[in-house]
């Protein structure tokens, strides 16, 4: 289908695609076998300005939004959802600072995350605030000018490898979530370590870890806003980046039809392709009318979100939950179709589906986005 895209989002698209196919498809089984994370394919991405699609001019990005974040990401993750991870953490690590932050930490921040020097991770999960993110325990207690943080954050996407972490933790325990602040922490700084790497089921080139402070100081002109805005700091952010969520599991679901469709014309069974058969065609159709609705979705909401619409977290959520839904169907599908090959780790199929469940789950699971949405929707009939 024909998104009008503009003619600077086409070069785009086209520019990650062609690195997409030709630089990280030959090696993604190597770092899903290896875990290693991908810092060459950073490289690449960073000396394409890719890091910067989605930033503005004034910081050192190419002046787009979301939109051609959600292109780049959907190209990357149609050949490794594990190692586009990379590019994507860095957007949801960079989306506190771009939209909450002062100008200068923009323009202390920004610029190198624009150019791919410096990788960045967002920091709110912890072992009993999942789901529940208001229950976060990790405080930040101000001393002078300085703020100090003491707690651990869990799971989190590229730790250990960026340098830019932003921080969700209580600066008054009384007020509960209303009590959060969001805070910017470098890599380095005294009493911020990481924990071992997780061995995981999907996405496992993408590096997760704790990250644990112990009386770490940060410099109280890194508080994101003002104290007491964190967790609205947080939701803003995740509405925001949800449709990237969307677009990886967009591309992970295009990746592994691409798979099956090919595998369907070349395996010969009962004397003719598969893809003769009504029975798979009917399932390469569902599942590409699946993807492209998925795909419309997500395009959407993200033109809202760089539309300036204030509010998109139903929209938000509806692109996120229908997208990883689509690619765990999509995934499983295309397993059944190559069959037993489906199910080897010498295709890539397999890893398509492993590294499609991640995106049900991460960014709020999809049962709360179900929660918001229909919470949005009851409020808006209630005002009618």
């Amino acid at each position: 289908m024909d998104y009008f895209i503009t003619e600077q989002q086409t070069m785009i698209r086209d520019l990650a695609r062609k690195i997409a196919q030709e630089k990280i498809k030959p090696v993604a089984a190597h770092y899903d076998e290896t875990e290693e994370f991908a810092w060459p394919i950073m490289k690449i991405l960073a000396d394409s300005d890719m890091f910067g699609v989605y930033l503005p001019e004034a910081y050192g990005g190419l002046g787009g939004g979301i939109m051609d974040m959600c292109l780049v990401t959907e190209e990357l993750s149609r050949a490794c959802g594990g190692i586009a991870l990379g590019y994507g953490g860095t957007g949801l690590g960079a989306l506190p600072i771009l939209l909450h932050g002062s100008d200068e930490q923009k323009k202390k921040y920004l610029p190198d995350i624009a150019k791919g020097k410096r990788l960045a991770a967002f920091c709110l999960t912890e072992a009993e605030a999942g789901s529940d993110a208001g229950s976060i325990k990790t405080t930040a207690r101000k001393e002078g000018d300085k703020y100090i943080l003491n707690g651990t954050k869990q799971w989190i996407t590229n730790a250990g490898e960026a340098e830019i972490y932003t921080v969700i933790a209580l600066t008054d325990k009384s007020k509960g979530v209303r009590g959060a602040s969001a805070f910017i922490v470098e890599k380095g700084t005294k009493g911020m370590e990481f924990g071992k790497k997780e061995k995981k089921m999907g996405i496992r080139a993408s590096a997760t870890r704790e990250v644990i402070f112990t009386d770490c100081e940060v410099p109280a002109a890194n508080l994101i806003s003002r104290e007491g805005m964190g967790f609205i700091v947080a939701l803003k952010t995740l509405d925001t980046s949800r449709p990237g969520v969307a677009a990886q599991a967009v591309g992970i679901a295009q990746g592994a039809l691409d798979c099956a469709l090919e595998y369907s014309r070349t395996r010969v069974q009962f004397g003719q392709p598969i893809s003769s058969f009504q029975a798979v065609q009917h399932m390469l159709a569902d599942m590409g009318t699946q993807i492209e609705a998925a795909r419309a979705l997500t395009y959407s909401v993200a033109r809202m979100v760089d539309a300036g619409v204030k509010s998109v977290s139903k929209e938000s959520a509806m692109a996120k939950l229908f997208a990883s839904d689509t690619a765990m169907k999509v995934t499983t599908d295309a397993v059944q179709i190559m069959g037993g090959y489906g199910y080897m780790r010498d295709y890539p199929v397999e890893k398509f589906m492993r590294d499609a469940k991640i995106t049900q789950i991460y960014e709020g699971t999809n049962q709360i986005q179900r929660n918001v949405i229909a919470s949005h929707m009851i409020k808006e009939t209630l005002k009618k």
